[in-house]
C-alpha cells in the first residue's frame, strides 16, 4: 500500500513539476527552472530506485547491492543540493553565485561515492552487511549524507517559514506553508538514517529497503512539494469549490431568519421555489437582498428606542459581548415584524436606520448568520424583549 502511494505521488510529482516549468518559462530565468526540475526528478527517481519492486526488478547481483543504494543516496543529495540552488535563484535572481555551492556538493558527491566503494557492502537477504575492514567507511558514507543534508534542509526549511511568515495571505503564502511542510517532511526522512547509523555501528549491517516511516515520510515530502509548487495551478478550483461550500452553509445559516420576514412581508422573496437555480452563490446574494428588503420594508416599525434597552437587558441575561450586536439586532427584528403585524408605526424622523452593514455580500452574509443564529435563541431573545419593553413602561 504504502509501496503503491509512493509510485502515485512520484508521478504526481513528476506531472506537478512538469507543469511548473511550462508555466514559469517565460517569467524565471532558464537556469531557475533547470534547478526546479532537476529536484523535482532526483527527488522522485530517488524514491523510486530504493522501492522493493525496483530491488525485484533488477534482481540479485552488484546492480541491486552497489548501484541501486548508492544511486538512492546520491540522488537524495542532488536533490537537496538544487532546491538550495532553486531557492538563491529565486531569492536573488540572476546575480546568485553557485559556484561554491555547486563545488561543495558535487565534492560530498564523489566524497560518499568514495566512502560507498571502500565499505564494499554486501548484501545478504534484505539486509546489506559490511565487513569490519569496511565498517569505519560506511559509517563515514551515512555520515558524509547527514550532515550535509540535514544542514542544507534546515537552511531551507529556515528560508521558506520566514518567506511564508512575511508573505500575505493568500495563494503564495498558503504554497510557502506546503513547501516548509515538505521540507520539513524532507528533513525527517533524513533524520530517519540516524537509526541506520546506529543500527550499523552495533551490527555492521543496516536494511536494504526502505522501512514504512521512511515511505511514508518520502511520499509526504514529494506530496507537499509538489503541492506546494504548483498552487496556481489547481488553487483556484479548490477555492472555487470552497467558496460554493461556504455559500451552501450561509445560505442555510440566515433561512430562519429570512424565513420570518418572509411572513411578515411576503413580497421580499423574488422567485420562490427556484432559490437554488443559480448556484449557491448566487442564492446566497439574493437572500442577503431579500432580507435587507425585508428590513427596509419594516423600516417605519423600528422603535429607535428599542437597541439601547435591548442592550441593557442582554447584558443583564448575561449575553456574552461577543454576541451582544447580533442579539440586540435579532431583538429590534423581532420587535418590528409584532409593530408590523399590529399595525404599530413610528415617526419616520425617529425610524431607526438600515442597521445591517454598508459591505459586500460576504461580510454582510457573515453579519446575518450571527444575527439568525440570535434570533434561533427564540427564548433569549424573547426575554430580553419583554425586559426592554418594561424599561419603557
Amino acid at each position: 500500500m504504502t509501496e503503491t502511494l509512493a509510485y502515485h505521488l512520484c508521478l504526481i510529482g513528476f506531472a506537478g513539476f512538469g507543469y511548473k516549468l511550462v508555466e514559469a518559462r517565460r517569467s524565471q530565468p532558464v537556469r531557475t527552472m533547470w534547478f526546479l526540475a532537476g529536484f523535482g526528478i532526483c527527488i522522485a527517481v530517488g524514491i523510486v530506485v530504493l522501492t522493493p519492486a525496483m530491488a525485484a526488478l533488477v534482481g540479485p547481483g552488484p546492480v541491486a547491492e552497489w548501484v541501486l543504494s548508492l544511486a538512492g543516496d546520491e540522488l537524495k543529495l542532488g536533490a537537496i543540493g538544487f532546491a538550495v540552488a532553486f531557492t538563491q535563484s529565486v531569492w536573488r535572481g540572476e546575480g546568485a553565485r553557485l559556484a561554491l555551492h555547486a563545488l561543495f556538493t558535487g565534492a560530498t558527491m564523489v566524497l560518499l561515492a568514495v566512502c560507498f566503494t571502500l565499505s564494499g557492502p554486501r548484501r545478504v537477504g534484505d539486509d546489506t552487511v559490511f565487513s569490519d575492514a569496511g565498517l569505519p567507511f560506511a559509517l563515514a558514507d551515512k555520515l558524509v549524507f547527514l550532515t550535509y543534508s540535514l544542514i542544507s534542509l534546515a537552511l531551507l526549511i529556515a528560508v521558506f517559514a520566514r518567506s511564508a511568515w512575511q508573505a500575505e495571505p493568500g495563494p503564495l503564502r498558503t504554497g510557502l506553508w506546503l513547501l516548509v511542510v515538505g521540507v520539513g517532511a524532507a528533513f525527517a526522512w533524513t533524520f530517519w538514517d540516524i537509526d541506520d547509523v546506529r543500527q550499523l555501528a552495533e551490527t555492521a549491517r543496516i536494511g536494504a529497503r526502505e522501512d514504512v516511516p521512511s515511505s511514508v515520510l518520502a511520499a509526504t515530502t514529494i506530496g507537499f512539494v509538489a503541492a506546494g509548487a504548483t498552487l496556481s495551478a489547481w488553487s483556484p478550483a479548490v477555492s472555487s469549490a470552497i467558496g460554493r461550500v461556504r455559500a451552501y452553509r450561509a445560505y442555510r445559516r440566515i433561512e430562519p431568519l429570512w424565513t420570518a420576514l418572509r411572513a411578515a412581508v411576503p413580497g421580499i422573496a423574488l422567485d420562490p421555489g427556484r432559490e437554488l437555480t443559480g448556484g449557491a452563490e448566487f442564492a446566497l446574494y439574493r437572500r442577503v437582498i431579500e432580507i435587507r428588503d425585508g428590513h427596509l420594508a419594516l423600516r417605519a416599525h423600528f422603535d429607535p428606542d428599542l437597541p439601547a434597552r435591548a442592550e441593557t437587558a442582554a447584558r443583564r441575561a448575561g449575553v456574552p459581548e461577543a454576541e451582544l450586536a447580533p442579539t440586540v439586532e435579532a431583538v429590534t427584528l423581532a420587535a418590528a415584524i409584532e409593530a408590523g403585524r399590529q399595525g404599530r408605526r413610528f415617526a419616520p424622523t425617529e425610524a431607526t436606520p438600515d442597521s445591517l452593514p454598508d459591505a459586500d455580500v460576504l461580510a454582510e452574509a457573515a453579519w446575518l448568520v450571527r444575527v439568525s443564529r440570535a434570533w434561533q435563541r427564540a427564548a433569549v431573545v424573547d426575554r430580553i424583549q419583554a425586559g426592554a419593553l418594561d424599561q419603557r413602561g
